[in-house]
């Protein structure tokens, strides 16, 4: 490189990268070009400021976290016309683009008040992610629900953690490897006794099976937790196969987080669909489009967004028939059909909820 680690024009050469990792599991070599990226702008930025969209976005869980203690207040701001263009201009956001709604409670709130169940059963860690906690808390209590239908004692970490997906993205990679070792001091003795992680959002879930091992590749308990962490379809499929979840009759059309496709793998999300009974399509739609920040961003991210998702994903999201269910499990996916179609999308967490309770209507 003529610039080393400053050099502009490999920056600009991976501007445009969505880090959806599609590389790693597609190309014939396994070139992970979001590794590559990250690393780069670590350097790049090293004593450096960077973009302010990577610091608004970048900082996210922080910013959640904080925003947690007055929601209805930052919900006002960043709803509110005017305002909320304010906010946008400011973090670097399309205009195009809606800042989501934070909960007015968050999972871990609710988790905390309520009263322990299934105690003495196997027990299993659910890996609070900051966006399940801060905007979908409803995923992560349904969650819940299905990981102690199927014989499971549910705990959380004691304190908040975060794996720092976003800053990967960022090259934000000092601070990224601080949040693993609070991981790795947090839930040492639990890792240690074999507990199982099961996480919802497929890029957490694979943090701790990517960046984990390659930030920490000689810590026994980093690697212990690499092997112990799971998807929810995983776990079910793979630790809980007896665990026979109600069928439901339903039609759905299924769109994999592009994580989830090339490092952890969907033949397990399959499997449960299948126990499921549903009436699924599985669309070959590759990355949503949104890939975490990325499609927040205002200029040429947000346009490559939108035409990575109407190539496959949203046409076939607005054709669906008004019946059917829209599975998606990343949050971006989720918010990227969420602001380019009139549809929500729901988690494979809320489908199967969906089936535990209408077996308990038919049986009141």
């Amino acid at each position: 490189l003529r610039g080393g680690w400053r050099d502009h024009a490999v920056k600009d050469a991976l501007d445009l990268c969505l880090a959806c990792k599609g590389c790693r599991g597609e190309c014939p070599v396994n070139v992970d070009m979001a590794t590559y990226k990250a690393e780069f702008l670590s350097h790049y930025y090293d004593g450096h400021l960077r973009p302010a969209s990577a610091y608004a976005f970048g900082l996210m869980p922080w910013w959640a976290r904080a925003a947690s203690h007055l929601p209805r207040l930052t919900n006002f701001v960043t709803q509110t016309p005017g305002l909320r263009d304010v906010a946008k201009a400011v973090a670097g956001m399309a205009p195009e683009r809606r800042i989501p709604r934070f909960a007015r409670e968050t999972f871990r709130s609710w988790f905390e008040r309520r009263e322990a169940r299934n105690v003495g059963k196997p027990r299993v860690i659910l890996w609070v992610d900051t966006w399940n906690n801060h905007f979908h808390p409803d995923t992560a209590r349904a969650a819940t629900a299905v990981l102690e239908a199927a014989g499971c004692q549910v705990t959380i970490p004691t304190v908040s953690l975060c794996c720092g997906r976003p800053l990967y993205d960022y090259g934000m990679l000092g601070l990224a490897k601080r949040l693993l070792r609070r991981i790795l001091d947090t839930l040492g003795s639990a890792v240690r006794d074999g507990i199982p992680v099961v996480g919802l959002e497929p890029s957490c879930v694979s943090v701790f099976r990517d960046e984990l091992v390659n930030l920490m590749p000689r810590d026994d308990v980093a690697k212990r937790l690499s092997a112990q962490t799971y998807l929810l379809s995983e776990f079910l499929a793979r630790k809980a196969p007896a665990f026979d979840p109600p069928r439901l009759s339903a039609k759905a059309v299924v769109h994999g987080h592009c994580h989830q496709k090339s490092v952890l793998g969907f033949d397990d999300e399959v499997t449960v669909l299948e126990k499921l009974g549903l009436d699924y399509t599985v669309l070959d739609s590759g990355c949503c489009g949104m890939a975490g920040a990325f499609g927040f961003e205002r200029g040429e991210h947000y346009d490559v967004s939108l035409a990575c998702g109407e190539r496959v994903l949203l046409p076939a999201v607005r054709s669906a028939p008004r019946d059917t269910l829209i599975v998606a499990n990343g949050f971006s996916c989720r918010e990227q059909i969420a602001q380019t179609t009139a549809r929500e999308a729901v988690h494979l967490a809320d489908v199967i909820k969906m089936a535990l309770d209408q077996r308990e209507v038919k049986h009141a």
